[in-house]
């Protein structure tokens, strides 16, 4: 059995609580109006955050709104639509430089609510990301389960021990969810009522074409839902895999397997509809068909690496005896393999977006090469050619050292993908990487470990009476 170190429970508790002190600080850092506001910047001299980039969202839009509008009237000639994103986006700067103080007031309006939104922007996607790391692993463990591999079962406790955290993590989103739809922050922009409004300025026909799927009702049952399901999967495997230890036959394996393959074909419809909900929907002019798999790619690679990350930590505490180097070797061979297959649906995805140049498509992906330059291609290196170069080498797949320097490596870049996705439609150009942000991960990261290190105590390491456990020992290529 396995116990919950002092000095890692404590680590565990102390960034929990910095965390929780570091977010509370960033609240209580937000201008509460325009005046306080413009007392902060000019404190600051103006220094604090970027404001390039600010006249493409201060028309209490998002981005890729105003430019679909304004396109839509303009890039209608034969020019590249590039021009013609070009010339509408000068006309409306034209045209909002002769309105006076009533846009200036709009204006300042609107940044101080993106400046509002960052500290819920920053809990966000720490809550995201450490959900998507536990139904990556509980994906992954349904995958070994309905394949029946004989080389994993010595890593199911760890799976477990992980996906133990869906619980917490699926209720922290329906939390945040909840939060947003009772409009205490203004993260999603489709759910402002003056965009269905039609004696409204801001009246928006796309978001009112839209309001069958989104809309706060829904949202939240769909969210319910979808919780429900990876949750009930969690607990009904955890269950079956506990009694398969004690029984005479192999009834339980036999129940898991099926409960596995059901659950895939209801994760797949599920993650797709979640990730147009909590991630895409930020962008709600925008969609990509690809989306919802290219989320997938992230929360799988992402949860593979955490389970190479803790098994590699157990394992250096004299625990998990029957894990060897294949059985580490295999789990750095998907982070690359899963790596390259994220890479390809990011490519595919921008490429086709780019190369196509429709004004309302391609202004995604121009917000975030504009204003967040260093975060946009800083995560392709950090997710593409470090693996690349690192895992590449099979021996290098091998070494523990190299594997949690890639592993790290690796989480941090998907974070900053999680963070590219939601803080342009949220924060605008005011983002940094501050207290806000990094309390935030803290806070998580805390929660996180307790809870995962906590169910690893509840029950042997070994699942000693699966049928495949005795191949799984004596995995060796």
């Amino acid at each position: 059995m396995y116990t919950f170190s002092n000095r890692l429970r404590l680590f565990a508790i102390i960034s929990f609580v910095l965390g929780a002190i570091m977010v509370g600080l960033s609240f209580a850092n937000v201008p509460g109006s325009v005046e306080d506001m413009k007392a902060m910047e000019a404190a600051h001299g103006h220094g604090h955050g970027s404001d390039h980039g600010d006249a493409k969202h201060d028309d209490g839009k998002t981005a890729h709104h105003d430019e679909h509008k304004t396109n839509a009237a303009h890039a209608t000639s034969d020019h590249d639509s590039k021009t013609a994103y070009d010339d509408a986006h000068a006309l409306a700067s034209d045209h909002k430089a002769g309105s006076g103080h009533h846009d200036s007031a709009h204006h300042d309006a609107h940044k101080l609510g993106q400046l509002q939104n960052k500290p819920w922007a920053a809990i966000y996607i720490a809550a995201f990301f450490f959900m998507m790391i536990s139904l990556g692993v509980l994906a992954f463990y349904a995958i070994q389960r309905a394949a029946q591999a004989g080389w994993s079962p010595v890593l199911f406790r760890v799976m477990e021990g992980i996906t133990a955290y869906i619980i917490p993590g699926t209720i922290i989103m329906i939390v945040l969810i909840g939060i947003s739809a009772m409009h205490w922050n203004h993260l999603f922009h489709w759910m402002e009522p003056s965009l269905q409004d039609p004696l409204s300025e801001n009246y928006d026909k796309l978001t009112v074409g839209k309001s069958g799927w989104l809309n706060e009702t829904g949202f939240l049952i769909r969210a319910v839902i979808y919780s429900a399901i990876w949750i009930a999967y969690r607990q009904i495997s955890r269950r079956l895999s506990l009694r398969q230890d004690e029984a005479n036959d192999n009834s339980n394996f036999k129940k898991n397997f099926r409960a596995a393959a059901v659950f895939l074909v209801l994760f797949l419809i599920s993650e797709s509809m979640m990730s147009w909900d909590w991630i895409m929907s930020f962008d709600h002019h925008w969609f990509s068909t690809l989306f919802g798999w290219y989320v997938f790619a992230s929360m799988f690679v992402s949860g593979i690496t955490v389970i190479a990350l803790i098994t590699i930590y157990l394992k250096s505490k004299g625990l998990l005896e029957y894990v060897n180097d294949s059985h580490l070797h295999d789990l750095a061979k998907f982070m690359f393999g899963v790596s390259i297959f994220w890479t390809y649906l990011w490519f595919s995805q921008f490429m086709l977006i780019w190369y196509s140049n429709i004004p309302e498509e391609v202004t995604y992906f121009i917000t975030r090469i504009e204003d967040y330059n260093l975060p946009f291609f800083g995560m392709l290196a950090l997710n593409l050619i470090f693996p690349l170069l690192i895992l590449m080498n099979s021996d290098y797949k091998r070494l523990n050292w190299i594997i949690v320097i890639a592993g790290i490596v690796i989480l941090f870049g998907h974070y900053i993908d999680v963070f590219n996705m939601v803080m342009p439609a949220t924060v605008g150009p005011h983002w940094s990487l501050g207290l806000a942000e990094i309390g935030a991960i803290l806070l998580f990261l805390g929660l996180f470990i307790f809870v995962v290190f906590t169910t690893l105590t509840k029950a042997p390491l070994l699942a000693k009476r699966n049928p495949f456990i005795e191949e799984s020992k004596q995995f060796h290529y």
